[in-house]
């Protein structure tokens, strides 16, 4: 096993800037994740959004920016979704793969299409 990183495009939906970005894709997190200067070019205000508090994975409790709506993009997938602010690279956690019907493989460190619905992403609603 080792880090997996995929090839995204996070789009901010009111002004349509987008860009690619190369993003970690951890799925013990829940959340996407930008780091500050990614927010800015996007063309968000940080200082101007709501805020989130959230927990750290050593317990201690922040604050931080939330920015969106954002639309991802991976492989002919997209998701829309908001983004917490924070770190020093793009995050991509379950939400997003779970909205886009993702899988990931650790031993190979890719992320994929899910294989059993490979042209329409399917989700669980109950």
């Amino acid at each position: 096993m080792g880090i997996t990183y995929a090839d995204i495009s996070v789009e901010n939906l009111f002004n349509k800037r987008r860009l690619a970005v190369k993003s970690l894709v951890d799925s013990g997190s829940v959340f996407f994740t930008l780091p500050e200067h990614l927010a800015l070019q996007l063309g968000f205000d940080t200082t101007e959004v709501s805020t989130r508090e959230i927990i750290l994975a050593d317990g201690t409790r922040k604050a931080v920016p939330m920015i969106g709506p954002l639309r991802i993009h991976f492989a002919d997938r997209y998701c829309d979704l908001s983004a917490l602010v924070m770190g020093d690279e793009p995050l991509f956690g379950a939400v997003p793969m779970e909205m886009m019907d993702l899988v990931l493989h650790p031993a190979t460190q890719t992320l994929t299409v899910n294989p059993a619905s490979p042209y329409v992403p399917v989700a669980l609603a109950k």
